[in-house]
């Protein structure tokens, strides 16, 4: 790998001519430097000119949406679309036959199944009246059946369709909590749970919360899931950039922590929460115990919201790691709700379930006052709630069959069989990339994704540039228009300046993985045959 560190150092050189990839510290722009920011300037100058015969233009809308990114479905996403669409019209118009996206953590799309027990209750639910039909016994698994009655039960006029209370219903919350207490060994409220359309809208709410300015910063880490950097700006806050070392497994320090906040407040930047996502994405490592320690005494010392992104909580692969929660760790130092503010978001989308059309999810708020949660709870009541199904599934999730119960084995069988094959999948990716040349993957040990470096050739960084993209961004549109792979490049979540990456995730059912490896070994090949230097 040493001839690639020195291509490393020539690419930094370049990159210091023009700047490509990350924005300064603390800007407040998005992470990514698209092709198309560039040419927002033009834009926004010819619809400036167009604006007095058109009431909208990109001149005249908020400044906070023009500099929002959400890579995860961008530029690539946007081309593999229309590639799909040339297929459908035109067969054989491509050298592939269908588009393969490793974009996005949405696993049904991809061909996983959902969890029979889990669909049985959400069907009752949403049609009660069957309940009542002999033949429901037959078809449905008696303790399906019971939950579902139990849920209706606490739904006002057992109605799925009706709004209910803004924090979720009530019951759903008691159970979730149940869950959470379970789970961690630490009592929980129910009254502390936000029943949301995913965590999405959670982080969002907190980020409407926390931002007041671009005076106020948030420390997230680099690479970051784009959601953070995207919520942040449209609230008109600061980006506080942390990075994670990705010589140590995407290890998190809490020197550069350190070093990160002191420089925020040089600038005048009062920092207001830490984002921590583990198991990480786009980096698939999930923190010791003593490293959350670490982050939580940071926080505590510092004064500092931790935010705590634990979607990805079952997504474990690797046996000498597991996961747990930060108020688990919290609790175990002694720290309660007067000593640290503590957010954790859950979501129905990932795991196991990948109920990511359902839109479920939640937060668990601790550590805020009554006049705070006051606020939080309006904001949550502008969206009047969350939609029925998901706080169902969410409770659900949270509450699974148990020992004894009618489901369990299957329940059991089906929960195991998808993280299995989701631990093999990430290994067989892993070990195809490490064996491409200039290609360098950490293990893969929770969340869905690989995060690969990729030491691209000057010659491939120059062709970029003259393309107006960023090299990473370069090598995926060339992947895509080559393989119908669709990968999201690495400065859509930002990394080291001088360094590329992609995220590609490990959702294609296994018997499409070979064909995968097959596809980006021998693009990759001839790509770095065609600008070899």
């Amino acid at each position: 790998m040493r001839k690639y560190a020195r291509v490393s150092a020539t690419i930094a050189h370049l990159l210091r001519k023009r700047s490509l990839q990350f924005p300064r510290l603390l800007s407040s722009s998005p992470i990514l430097d698209h092709p198309s920011s560039s040419s927002s300037s033009s834009s926004s100058s010819s619809s400036m000119s167009s604006s007095s015969t058109h009431p909208v233009s990109l001149g005249t809308i908020n400044e906070k949406v023009l500099k929002c990114e959400y890579a995860v479905r961008g530029e690539i996403v946007t081309l593999a679309q229309r590639l799909q669409e040339e297929l459908l019209a035109k067969p054989g118009s491509h050298p592939f036959d269908e588009i393969l996206y490793c974009n996005i953590g949405n696993p049904q799309s991809l061909g996983q199944q959902p969890i029979t027990f889990f669909r049985e209750v959400l069907a009752l639910c949403d049609h009660p009246a069957i309940l009542d039909r002999s033949e429901t016994q037959g078809l449905f698994s008696t303790d399906a059946i019971k939950r579902a009655w139990e849920i209706l039960d606490q739904i006002p006029g057992r109605a799925t369709g009706a709004y209910s209370h803004s924090q979720g219903i009530k019951g759903l919350r008691d159970t979730i909590a149940a869950g959470i207490e379970a789970r961690d060994g630490y009592p929980a409220d129910p009254n502390d749970i936000f029943l949301t359309d995913g965590a999405s809208p959670a982080v969002h709410i907190m980020m409407q919360l926390l931002i007041r300015s671009e005076g106020d910063g948030i420390l997230c880490p680099i690479p970051q899931y784009p959601l953070y950097s995207a919520s942040i700006a449209l609230n008109g806050g600061t980006l506080v950039p942390y990075y994670l070392d990705e010589s140590a497994g995407w290890g998190l320090e809490t020197s550069e922590l350190k070093k990160q906040l002191e420089a925020a407040k040089s600038k005048g930047i009062n920092v207001r929460a830490l984002v921590v996502i583990n198991p990480g994405n786009p980096t698939g490592q999930v923190l010791a115990e003593d490293n959350q320690r670490q982050i939580v005494e940071f926080c505590k010392q510092e004064g500092l919201v931790l935010l705590a992104d634990e979607v990805y909580q079952e997504n474990i692969y690797v046996p000498d790691k597991k996961f747990h929660s930060f108020k688990k760790i919290s609790r175990s130092m002694g720290y309660g709700n007067e000593d640290i503010t503590l957010i954790s978001f859950q979501s129905v989308s990932k795991g196991y379930y990948g109920e990511c059309g359902k839109r479920g999810g939640y937060m668990e708020v601790t550590g805020f006052s009554p006049e705070i949660r006051e606020q939080i709870y309006k904001v949550a009541s502008v969206n009047l709630c969350s939609n029925i199904s998901g706080q169902i599934l969410a409770s659900l999730v949270m509450s699974p069959p148990k020992v004894g119960d009618e489901s369990f084995d299957s329940y059991s069988a089906e929960k195991d069989g998808i993280l299995s094959s989701l631990a093999r999948r990430a290994k067989a990716l892993e070990d195809a990339l490490n064996n491409l040349e200039g290609v360098e993957c950490n293990k893969t040990e929770g969340a869905m994704y690989l995060f690969p470096r990729i030491y691209l050739p000057v010659k491939a960084v120059k062709a970029a540039e003259a393309a107006n993209t960023s090299p990473d961004t370069f090598y995926c549109r060339r992947l895509l228009n080559a393989t119908g792979i669709v990968v999201v490049p690495g400065s859509g979540f930002g990394q080291v300046p001088g360094t590329w990456h992609f995220r590609c995730t490990i959702l294609p059912q296994e018997d499409k993985i070979p064909d995968i490896v097959s596809r980006l070994t021998e693009f990759h090949k001839q790509f770095m045959e065609e600008f070899r230097d």
